[in-house]
Formats: C-alpha cells, structure tokens, sequence
C-alpha cells in the first residue's frame, strides 16, 4: 500500500507547558500550587489580569493546533495523480498540437474537431475534480458541524471576583469553577468538590458519570504515577469532558495541546493515512490500459502507414488515425464514473463518508468490531424488569407512547440465573456483575452490591406460594395507579429531573435512578403532580459508605395528625439487611404486608445480577409526623440505626440496563447472513457484555463466552490470534486491546472495522481498515482518525453501509462490462476497419468523443446508481486481494468488444458493399467532372478517392450501431445473473430507461440534423435500410449478451466459481489473499493513554 504523508503535529518539549507534566493527581493542593508557583491566597482570589496576561503570553491561548488543511492545488493536485488522467492530458495535447499546427489542417474539419476534443478532455478531467473536491469538503463540513466539544466559555477566579470568559483565555494556574451542565475547559487539579461528578466517556470510555475527591492519590510502593489510568485519577478533571452532577473548582494545570485531549490528538494526526484499495485498481487498471493503448496506436499506425489504400506511406494522416484509436480507447468517462459512483455511496443513510474511495473498503469487511454502549444499545440507562413479592414484570424499553399496558407481568423473564452463572455463588455473580468496574476503575453505579449470601442456584425458592392474580394474572398489563404506587419511591427519592418528552435531552442526574422516572413517565405517570401532592420534608442524601438514599414524604400535608412515608432506595443487598416485611405482590397498604422472605430476595438479585444488570431496592416505611422535623438534614442513623433494627418493607426491585437497540437485532442478523462477523468490544463488565451479546444475537454457541482485558493483556500475540478468531465479546476492554484486537484480526486476514468515541479510541481507528466514529457522541479526534461517521451513532448504519460499499462494487463492475467494451470496440473498429480495406475509418474521432463522453456516461451512470440485486447480503465479503475485473468479467468484457466491434465492421462492409446504396456513389465538389469509376472518384491529380455520400452512409451506420449496440450491453449488464428479456428490466432504476431515451433522441438529432451531421460528424441521414441494419445488429448484441449470461447461471448452479468469489485471477493480489504478516507492536505515544491497570 502507498502511504499518503500526513503534516506532522510535533510537541515542543521547550514550550513552557513541557515543564509542567507533572504527576498532579499525586500531588497535594500545596504542592500543585507551589509547582505552578503560586500562593495559597491565589485559591480565594484567583490570577490578577496581569499574571493571566502574561501567562497568556507565556503558555500560549487554550486551544488545539489542528492539522494543517490541503490547499486547492493540494487537493487539485490529489484528484488527477492518475496515469490514466496523464493518458488524457498527452491525448489532449497532441490535439492542442493539431489545433494550432497548420501542418495538420490538411481538411476543413480537422481544426475544428482538434479544438472540440481539447475542450471535451479537459472538460472531463475538470468534471472528475470538481466531483472529488466537491464530495471531500462536504464530508469535511459535515464533521466540522459535528465539532462542540471544546467548552467556548469558562467560570474562572479573577482579581477576587467570578467572571465568564473564553475558555481559548484560560491559562495554567487559573482557578476554574464547575457546575452541572458545564464542559471542562481545560485540565484541572480540583482543589474544592461538593458532590462533583463528571462524564468522562470521552477518555475513559467509562458510561457514567465518575466521582470526584480532592484529596490526593495514595500509590502503592514501586508504583509509577503514569500507571495510574485516568478514570481513578479522581481529583482531576479532564477537558472536553461534561459536569454531570454537583459543583467544584481546580486549579488548571495544562491547556491546549497539553490536555490529555490534547495530547492525543496529536497522537492521532502524526498517523499516516493509507490508500486504499479501489484506488490502486484504478491506478492497475490505468496502467494496463496504457500499454493497451500503446499496442494499439503502434498497430493502427502500422496497418495505416503500410496497408490501407487511403493512408499508404502518409505518415501524418496514418498518425492522425493511430491518434484517433487512442482517442477511441481511452475512457474519457470511466474516472468521472468511479467518482460518481463512490460520490453516491458516500450518501449512505446516516453515514458520513470522509473520503470517496473508503467506500468500497465497507464492501469487504468481514468483521465489525463495534462499541456496546450507543451503538449496540441505545446509551438510556432504562428499567428492564421490576420483580415483587410474587411475579416478574416486563417493562417495554422501546415504548414512544405514554400507556400502562407497557409493564405487563412475565413471571418466565429473567426468572433464572444466566447460563454462565448458574453453579456460582452470590460472590462469584458479583465478581462479574454489574458492581464490577472497568478495568482498572472502581464501579461508576453508586449503588453497587458489595455482599450477597446465596448459594449457586435455587430454582425451588424463585416463587413463593402466592395468589398468583396478585396484582394481575400472569400475561396481564399492569394500572398505572399500581405502577404510580410501587415506583413511587424511585419517583420521590430521587433529584433527578427527566428530559424532554422522556428522552435525554435536558434531563439531569444519575442514567441508573432517570430509568426509573422513564419508566413511569411512559406509563403514563404524571411525574410532576406526584411530586407536587407528595412534597419532601426531610432526607438523607446519598453516600458511597452507606450506598442508600431516603426521603421523609408528607402524603397527606394539609393533615397534620397524619404519617409520613419514609421511602428508601438502595443497594439490594443493602435493603435485604433493614427489611422487616414485604408488600405481598407489590401491592401497598397494611393489608398487604407480610414476612420478609430473604433466601427469595436474595435469589432474585443473584439472579438479576448474573444477567449484567444493575439492581436496585425500592422500600418504604411509615414514620409518624411527629418523629421528623421538616426541613432537617437527617443522617444515616436514621435508617439504618433504629432502636427496632430491621424496620423496612420491601416494595420490588427495579432491574436496569441499557438495552439493545432493536433494529440493530435484525442488522446483525443481516450481518451473520452477508458472512460477516460482529464482535462486540466494551468496557463493561463481562455478565452484562455476555447479556447484551446473547440478546442482540452476537453470543451463540460458536462463541458462547467473553474475554476480558485482563486476559487479553496476558496473551501472547499467537494466543490473542486465536482468541479473536474464537471470541465475539471483549469485555472489560481497554482501548490498548482494541489495538491489539485489530492488529490480531489483520494477522489473520480479515477486513476489519472498528468503532469509536472516545480520544483514547482513535489510534485503534486509525489501524482498522474502516474506523467508525460516533457522529453525536463522538469526540473530534475520533471523528478525525475515521472513515466514516455515523451521524446516528447506530449499528444499524454500518451494516446499511456496508450494504452500500457492495453495491458500489459490484455497480463498478458493471461499470466496467459497459465502458469497457463501448471504448475497445471503437478502437478495434478503426483499426479493423483498416484491415477488411474499408475506404476510411468507419467512425470518425469527433464521433468518437461523442460515444465516450455522451454514451459511456450516460449509460454507465445508470449502472452507477443501479440498486442492490437480491441476495447482495447473502454472499460473503469480497475476498482480499480481489480486483475488480475477475476472470469472469474479463470474458464477458472481451466477448461483449468483440460482439460490439464486430457489428459494427461489419455494418460498415454492408453500406459499402450494398448495391442499395449505389445511388450514393456521387462525384461532386473538388472531384466533380474528373472521372469515377463505382464508388471512386478522382480529382485533378489523378488521385482516386471514395465517394464522400458513401462514406458518410458508413459511418452514420457504424455510429449507430455502435451506440445502439451499447444500449444493448448496458440493458444486459445491469443484472448480474438475472435474464434482462423479463418486465423486470424496465423497472427498478428509472434512469435506465431515461438514459436509452435520450441516448435515442441524441442519435436522431444528430443523424438527421443538417449541417450537425454532416460538417461536425461526418455523416448524413439514414434510410430504413440503414436502420434496419442498425436495430438488428443491437438485437444480435443483446442476444449474444443474454446467452453469455445464461451459460453462467448454468455454470453457477453446478458449482463454478462465476463471481469470482474464491479462485484468485492472474490480475489479483496474491499477497492479499489468506493470512498476513502485520506488525502487533503498539503505535509510538500510545502510552500517552494511561492504560496501565493499577496494581492491586
């Protein structure tokens, strides 16, 4: 592969920010201060305008350097580096040579069409440009409208005060104040917190919010602090990422391209790009063409100079034909139709292509490496499941209306332990459960479960003896007035305020307790009323020592004699422990309380939890009024420090998840079914990626079980080889393993595409052949390093993509049977022609021109944009190394020149031996009244010359034919297999029929049009004869076509490899095919991502 070198962004290792690279998150707040030489008052007051002026100057402004852009003639220059664009420009100098020459303008016509065939080539050329240019600055703009991640604005202490200025001011040393909402302007060492969390996907790939401390980092002895990953750096706050919760402040230690962010992206754009694959053919292709030509020109000089009767011995006019069969065979159309047809593959749905011939890499992918969160799943933490006293019930994650019938009772879902956990114990399930963290970061989910004592599977203790129609029999929806009532704590112990229309939008607070609010709302809950009838009085807020938040709500506030709810939420294993009672069913009221049955709870969260999900206690409990002072702050004493010890009903357990996108079901269905492989690659932990992977259908029993990325680190490069052809999960993954995973799946051969958010994402991007990156809640790094971007961020898209990239081929191919044989026979015309002892050349080079610009596009954009045939889905991916004509379409291409040359020489002999068309062998002009002897004439000299009506009959003819004849191939061509003497060929692509419409209307106006036809192409009017012939050697095209096809599908339905599929062709890439050496070392800088796992 020829690489395409990239403008390097360097670091400067004596730019003043070099010096301060220094381990901060082990640094207390003293130390950061002294190290940016700073006092303790710079806390309360911030940087004077002064101090921040010269630190300005100093550090330089907070923004990143981006890679220089290519300039116009850059990217002029980038379009036509093509041998085949070279072929042109000679073609259309030595026509300049003609135009300009005297020595050429031997007749009338001659300057005339020199100056016409200048002008049509560098039109064309001018055209495929304009088309590739076009086509990369709107991908560009695209990605450009997708660039917010930088915050424009920032809180900062000045001079004493709290002021908003451009984040691009922000230098290091300046005191940073964060809220909810805000984006982090630059890297800080927080020095101040008050419940801060922040969003950190973006470098860690972590889903949810991360916790934050001031205090410093604690290492173990020997332990380096660059081993630290930046997830359980929790005193610092990275740029770019979001403030989900809370409120802090920091000192900020880097800015610009000394950002973690920052860093990377210089990582990222010091990478050089790769050409791919259709642009080699094309350049193979060009070349073989070239030296095509060559032959041809120095064969039809040859046969001119020495053996036709009109050119013997006449070098100028020998080389004037030579020229004209250059002309005939080099496709003046074909680059302008590649263009096209990638330019229309790049309007994939949702799909942002950055560079045109990325496309045709989709069509040969043969595994999707893809993110869970967002991509497989919908990134909405929702509740899944809510499980009572009795009965399972299921939640529609994918409702968009607001209606009770959406939780119904399914006491058979999730009603046992996942097949991977059904011999563990409560540990063992935690182990790899939803309390488990990324790799090398503690859980993000505040209310993990720390302890569960059950025993491995209990399938007699999943139900108690209950009335089973309590509330509702089994298959039954649930009332929203129960559904009100039993998450009604889930409602009011919570902050958290729900987004737009129950989407994410504007919505604030922790994803896991916002699902339970979703929930509700599209069960058709007034959240809002609920809240209002039920205002809170007093709570105890959440703490990670505890892991359980209560409210005391007044449900009756205009009596005052009356209770109040105490309503708790928490851990499970945490609610198991203060529980006294449960509400039988789920049903509230003293009526309905009945004996804690703790071995049932216990299995029903060993259960929910073996399926990767995260759980959550709802209880509640009656507190008189007079016990509680509203407004008071209450501690956790208050729960879980009663004088009479276990005290709580349990109303249910709320099981979460983020749940699979559904159309992303039946995409990897069609995926499976197309031959190729979609792995699943995340930072979860390995119960909820197994989960996740059995749902959407990727975990089955060829690949029944996950990896880690622990393992994975402890592979050999010969093991990791084998565990990526083995596995379809990588969980706990780090994005170091998404690089080695990538370089593992090369080694063996396969297309890959990755997918990506995060900055640390990017390198592994930059290995895959296709790397994908998230459109909405992609970062610009990541965006940068693709190919591709969804502008959706669903998996859906890419497997539509990669649709769209088979087509294209295969529509290049078709593109190829057309063109192809439209600009041989043309030449092999001219030079057979010659060789029978036709008077002339039975096509004129204007002509020519004509067919190459007007037919050849024409009727080869109709292939261009031909829709997907039936079963392009059901093939496997185009082998490596594969060209794109094979043997098979070799054949068709050399048998579809000769049928077509053939028609057209011998329409020619016809005309020209035809006793009908005697009545044309006119003398006049300079030959009149100097002798003529049957179809010759003679002038003054004595010179014999053929009859010039004739002539203009045979090439009227010949024209004809020869583009009626390419109609011909192109209906044929567009179905691969599939007879076109069925209705089917004049539906499905309403340009088809268009293009032979005005292909028609072309060729009658210029046959018939005075003047058009006689002084610009050589020709005059046809007579029925004439069109007869010229019908008649289409029919005989198309036949010969159509039996060329149905001896292939018989080929086919014995076995033969007709597509080309498996046995490689002389043309193809050896070295592409089967497994290939690949360098498995990790990119210089990747350190730079912080992947170490902490030492425990």
């Amino acid at each position: 592969m020829r690489k395409i070198k990239t403008n390097k962004i360097t670091e400067d290792e004596s730019h003043p920010q070099a010096t301060l690279q220094l381990p901060w998150h082990t640094l207390n707040i003293e130390e950061s201060l002294k190290s940016l030489k700073l006092n303790n008052n710079t806390i309360k007051v911030g940087l004077t305008t002064d101090e921040a002026a010269s630190r300005l100057e100093t550090y330089g402004p907070n923004t990143m350097t981006e890679q220089r852009k290519k300039s116009i003639w850059e990217r002029i220059w980038h379009q036509i580096n093509n041998v085949l664009v070279y072929v042109l420009l000679f073609v259309a100098i030595v026509s300049l040579v003609q135009a300009v020459s005297p020595h050429f303008n031997t007749r009338g016509n001659t300057k005339f069409t020199a100056w016409f065939q200048v002008a049509l080539i560098i039109g064309v050329i001018t055209l495929n440009t304009w088309i590739g240019i076009y086509q990369e600055g709107n991908a560009e703009k695209a990605a450009e409208a997708l660039k917010n991640m930088l915050s424009t604005d920032a809180r900062v202490l000045r001079g004493g005060k709290v002021v908003m200025i451009p984040a691009g001011e922000i230098v290091p040393g300046d005191i940073c104040h964060l809220h909810v909402g805000d984006k982090v302007p630059a890297d800080l060492r927080l020095i101040s917190i008050s419940n801060l969390a922040t969003a950190e996907a973006a470098l860690t790939g972590e889903s949810v919010p991360i916790d934050k401390t001031s205090d410093s980092i604690m290492l173990q002895d020997g332990t380096n602090p660059e081993q630290v990953p930046l997830g359980d750096r929790k005193n610092m706050a990275y740029s770019a990422t979001l403030v989900a919760q809370g409120s802090g402040c920091g000192i900020a230690i880097a800015t610009g391209d000394y950002t973690q962010i920052g860093t990377i992206n210089r990582l990222v754009n010091n990478t050089e790009s790769i050409k791919t694959d259709v642009l080699r053919q094309i350049d193979q292709i060009s070349k073989f063409l070239f030296v095509a030509i060559c032959i041809m020109c120095l064969a039809t000089f040859f046969v001119a100079f020495f053996y036709s009767d009109n050119y013997y011995y006449d070098a100028l006019s020998s080389i004037n034909i030579a020229l004209t069969c250059a002309v005939a065979m080099v496709p003046e159309g074909l680059e302008a139709i590649v263009t096209i047809s990638l330019f229309l593959g790049c309007k994939a749905h949702n799909a942002i292509v950055r560079a045109l011939p990325s496309v045709e890499t989709l069509g040969s992918v043969t595994v999707i490496c893809s993110d869970k969160t967002g991509t497989l799943t919908q990134n909405v933490m929702s509740l899944t499941a809510f499980v009572t006293s009795n009965a399972h019930y299921k939640n529609d994650v994918d409702a968009t209306k607001r209606e009770h019938v959406n939780m119904v009772r399914d006491d058979l879902f999730l009603a046992e332990r996942a097949p991977q956990s059904l011999q563990k114990s409560g540990s063992q399930i935690l182990l790899n459960g939803q309390s488990a963290g990324r790799r090398g970061h503690e859980s993000s989910f505040k209310f993990k479960i720390e302890s569960l004592h059950v025993l491995p599977s209990q399938p007699a203790a999943i139900f108690p003896k209950h009335d089973d129609a309590i509330p509702v029999k089994n298959g039954e929806s649930l009332t929203k007035e129960w559904i009100e009532s039993a998450l009604s704590c889930g409602i009011l112990c919570s902050k958290c305020v729900l987004g737009e229309n129950g989407g994410r939008a504007g919505e604030i607070g922790n994803p896991t307790e916002l699902s339970i609010l979703r929930a509700a709302y599209f069960a058709g809950v007034d959240i809002d009323e609920l809240k209002a009838d039920n205002p809170v009085i007093a709570e105890v807020p959440f703490s990670s020592e505890y892991k359980f938040m209560a409210t005391i709500v007044d449900p009756s506030p205009d009596d005052s004699e009356g209770n109040y709810i105490c309503y708790v939420k928490g851990a499970p294993d945490k609610m198991v422990k203060l529980c006294k009672n449960q509400a039988k069913g789920g049903v509230i009221g003293e009526e309905n309380v009945e004996e804690f049955d703790s071995n049932y709870w216990s299995e029903q969260i060993a259960i929910l939890s073996s399926h990767g999900l995260r759980v959550l206690g709802l209880c509640r409990a009656i507190v008189d009024k007079e016990s509680v002072k509203a407004g008071k702050q209450l501690g956790q004493d208050f729960v879980n420090g009663r004088p009479e010890g276990k005290w709580l009903t349990m109303v249910g357990l709320c099981a979460i998840m983020d749940p699979p996108r559904p159309e992303c079901v039946d995409a990897i269905v069609e995926a499976h079914d197309a031959g190729v492989r979609v792995a699943m690659i995340t930072g979860d932990h390995k119960d909820t990626a197994t989960a996740i992977g059995r749902m959407l259908g990727i975990v089955n029993e060829k690949f029944s079980e996950a990896v880690t990325g622990p393992e994975l680190d402890a592979m050999s490069d010969d093991e990791l080889r084998n565990s990526v052809m083995n596995h379809n999960v990588f969980a706990r993954a780090s994005p170091q393993n998404k690089i080695r995973i990538v370089k593992a799946l090369q080694a063996e051969g396969q297309v890959t595409s990755m997918t990506g958010d995060g900055v640390n994402d990017a390198p592994a991007l930059k290995s895959a052949n296709m790397g994908v990156a998230m459109g909405k809640e992609g970062t610009d790094v990541a965006r940068e390093a693709s190919n591709m971007i969804l502008a959706d961020d669903n998996f859906a898209t890419i497997v539509f993509a990669i649709k769209q990239g088979r087509v294209v081929w295969d529509n290049l191919r078709k593109v190829m049977l057309v063109n192809t044989p439209i600009n041989n026979s043309q030449g092999l015309s001219v030079l057979f022609g010659l060789l029978v002892r036709l008077p002339n050349t039975p096509i004129t080079t204007i002509q020519i021109l004509y067919s190459n610009f007007i037919c050849a596009v024409t009727l080869g954009f109709v292939c261009a944009i031909e829709p997907a045939e039936d079963g392009i889905m059901k093939l496997p991916p185009r082998r490596v190394g594969k060209r794109l004509i094979g043997r098979f379409l070799f054949l068709r291409i050399i048998m579809a020149t000769c049928v077509l040359t053939g028609c057209v020489v011998v329409s020619s002999l016809i005309v020209d031996n035809s006793p009908h068309y005697d009545y044309l062998n006119v003398c006049t002009g300079t030959y009149e009244g100097y002798g003529q002897v049957g179809k010759y004439c003679y002038d003054e000299a004595g010179s014999r010359h053929y009859s010039n009506d004739r002539l203009m009959m045979i090439r009227a003819v010949a024209f004809n034919t020869l583009d009626f004849g390419a109609i011909s191939v192109m209906m044929s061509a567009r179905f691969t297999y599939l007879s076109s003497i069925h209705p089917r060929v004049l539906i499905g692509n309403p340009s088809a029929l268009a293009s032979c419409g005005i292909v028609v209307l072309l060729q009658i106006l210029l046959t018939y049009t005075p003047g058009l036809n006689s002084f610009v192409f050589s020709m005059q009017g046809m007579d029925g004869i004439g069109w007869a012939i010229t019908l008649g050697f289409m029919f005989v095209v198309f036949v010969c076509m159509e039996m060329e096809k149905a001896v292939r599908r018989s080929l086919k339905s014995k076995g033969a490899d007709t597509d080309d599929i498996f046995d490689p062709f002389i043309f193809d890439n050896a070295e592409g095919v089967g497994a290939i050496e690949v360098n498995m070392t990790m990119p210089k800088g990747v350190s730079k991502l912080n992947l170490t796992e902490l030492p425990h």
